[in-house]
């Protein structure tokens, strides 16, 4: 209760920020739905699963992708506050077994459950943070495999995923992240450009040089993990997604063989 009493407090005290979140959430969720549609319409998709798997397994995923959050690997050529966790492979798996709307709408709820669990000590920032740049691996990637269901475009689609999550990672941390938290934490930018010229050489002593050498790389090796688990366990439990097991797959005419090719 008292978590949830210090979070309640949170809010109100970033209530302008939070709302901007939920509006960002929104909209990413909308132009998922979107391409779902078109896709569905081009390729004569049909939804075969029930509100209530489709639920429950949006429920397990989620939780298990906001425990997988507590798990961190700090990276040797980044500052400590930068590390590696696996929480979007089972955004991952619910995207690719019911489209991409449903990924964000794990992402999103993984981000509520944490929050919960743990609080924020970033005023949101690095929920935000993390919501996005998972969404940028998620959302392409899923969309792709989602309009042509093949063991060729479900590669394709990983390192699409990856590019995205890469680029989009790098481009945000500069434009928006970095300056966040450095007024979050009433420092100037250039002390934690100073973190990451002691982290990693590289990193120089401008935001230019600092992403592309600890965010870029962190992004790239957590799209490849990402990708590489996703390709090795969507395969395997494919089958129980669509039967019996924790949920069940989009199905059309063909999506059966095809997955198999």
């Amino acid at each position: 209760m008292e978590k949830f009493n210090v979070l309640i407090d949170q809010i109100k005290s970033n209530a302008l920020y939070v709302v901007s979140f939920l509006l960002i959430i929104a909209g990413l969720f909308v132009c998922s739905v979107i391409a779902e549609r078109i896709i569905r319409g081009k390729k004569g998709i049909t939804d075969k699963t029930s509100a209530a798997r489709r639920a429950a397994s949006v429920g397990l995923l989620s939780a298990i992708s906001a425990v997988l959050m507590f798990f961190e690997v700090p990276m040797f050529f980044a500052p400590s506050f930068y590390k590696l966790d696996l929480s979007e492979l089972p955004v991952m798996i619910g995207a690719y077994a019911f489209g991409p709307s449903v990924g964000v709408l794990i992402e999103f709820i993984k981000i509520i459950l944490k929050l919960f669990m743990k609080g924020t000590s970033t005023a949101f920032v690095g929920e935000l943070a993390n919501f996005a740049v998972g969404s940028s691996f998620v959302i392409p990637a899923a969309t792709l495999y989602y309009s042509n269901r093949t063991k060729k475009t479900a590669l394709k689609s990983c390192i699409l995923g990856t590019i995205c999550i890469t680029l989009f990672g790098t481009a945000f941390n500069a434009v928006y992240l970095l300056p966040a938290f450095a007024k979050l934490y009433g420092m100037p930018l250039e002390a934690i450009l100073e973190m990451g010229a002691k982290a990693n050489p590289l990193a120089g002593n401008d935001i230019v040089t600092f992403v592309l050498a600890c965010v870029a790389p962190l992004n790239l090796i957590k799209g490849t993990v990402i990708s590489l688990l996703t390709l090795l366990i969507y395969k395997k439990i494919s089958p129980v997604l669509k039967g019996a097991g924790i949920g069940a797959d989009l199905v059309s005419n063909r999506e059966v063989q095809t997955e198999e090719n």
